[in-house]
């Protein structure tokens, strides 16, 4: 049963039409219900059945069959008359630029009164106009019906199939195209990715600080440590280093000494390269590296090892795409 939303109902400057609206889609249900029983009671089988088990149906309704389509066009009078009133307020209230458009804009409310056989059932079109009008004008809610969810996700799971197997199709040949070495390789470098590449770097260097902020930082001690440890061993396993040990009242002094300065050394060279790689001071450092990547298009063929680092590129972007748009994410959602 709709839940009528009576105070925007009653607030409405339409009421009448709206009145009007419901009048017309029991009388369009009731005509569709008459139309289905009418097409079923057709068939021999029906009319056995019905003489059989239900003689005074049977009796009753065999005159209304015979004329169908009297009955029938009782209704599309009535659905005429309603059109024509429609037709003559939107002339007078001047709804659209000229009078003839009406009709036009509301095709499917002419069609479905056309008595002859299957155009008949498409009165179910003005049904679905009367619907969504009393939904546009929040006087229903249409959304809140289990049958819309039910028909509104496989429609949504229908076009997420379709849209996916086309974007698929489409990537796939962009893809060929690349590899082909079209002129959409050199749009895509020097028409998008060179124009960008301020933006490319700028990225490229909140990461690379942000990773080094994240990964380094909390862990700067641990980090010393482990360089110093390493590069003392380093230093123990240094043949000429270990000669110095030899020397006389200083030797091993001067080894001791070099140990620790050279583990020092290392150990803060290696900081202060990852200090400066976590704050914004990286970005000429990660520009420099962009700029060697996406050299300026001047005419120049780039060397092949170049284009083959791009295209890779190019194509795993779009391969990661791909996989993403493969999602079915309507299947998620089932219960």
């Amino acid at each position: 049963m709709a839940k009528i939303n009576r105070e925007n109902l009653k607030s409405s400057h339409q009421l009448v039409w709206f009145i009007l609206d419901f009048l017309m889609l029991g009388l369009l249900i009731l005509n569709l219900a008459f139309i289905i029983w009418d097409s079923s009671y057709k068939f021999v089988i029906v009319q056995q059945l019905l003489a059989e088990n239900l003689p005074r149906v049977y009796a009753v309704y065999q005159p209304v069959h015979e004329r169908f389509i009297f009955y029938d066009m009782v209704f599309v009078s009535i659905f005429l008359g309603e059109f024509a009133l429609r037709w003559s307020y939107a002339v007078k209230a001047k709804v659209y630029d000229r009078w003839y458009f009406f009709p036009f804009i509301h095709w499917y409310d002419l069609v479905g009164c056309i008595p002859i056989g299957s155009l008949r059932f498409l009165r179910i079109l003005r049904v679905i106009s009367i619907i969504h009008r009393l939904h546009k004008h929040k006087i229903i809610d249409v959304t809140s019906y289990r049958i819309y969810q039910f028909a509104n996700f496989y429609y949504e799971a229908f076009m997420e199939e379709l849209s996916d197997r086309i974007v698929l199709n489409v990537l796939s040949g962009v893809q060929k195209e690349v590899r082909r070495g079209s002129p959409l390789f050199d749009k895509v470098q020097n028409d998008i990715l060179y124009p960008r590449r301020q933006m490319v770097s700028g990225w490229i260097s909140d990461r690379v600080s942000e990773a080094a902020r994240e990964g380094y930082l909390p862990n700067r001690g641990a980090l010393r440590c482990y360089l110093e440890d390493r590069v003392d061993n380093a230093l123990k396993q240094n043949l000429e280093l270990s000669r110095l040990k030899y020397l006389p009242i200083v030797g091993p002094t001067i080894q001791s000494t070099l140990e620790e300065a050279v583990g020092d050394i290392v150990a803060n060279v290696i900081q202060q390269i990852l200090d400066d790689l976590a704050t914004s001071s990286n970005h000429g450092f990660i520009d420099d590296i962009v700029n060697t990547f996406l050299r300026e298009p001047n005419g120049i063929t780039t060397d092949g090892a170049h284009n083959e680092a791009l295209i890779s590129l190019i194509i795993d972007i779009i391969d990661a795409i791909k996989i993403q748009v493969s999602k079915k994410h309507w299947r998620e959602e089932l219960p």
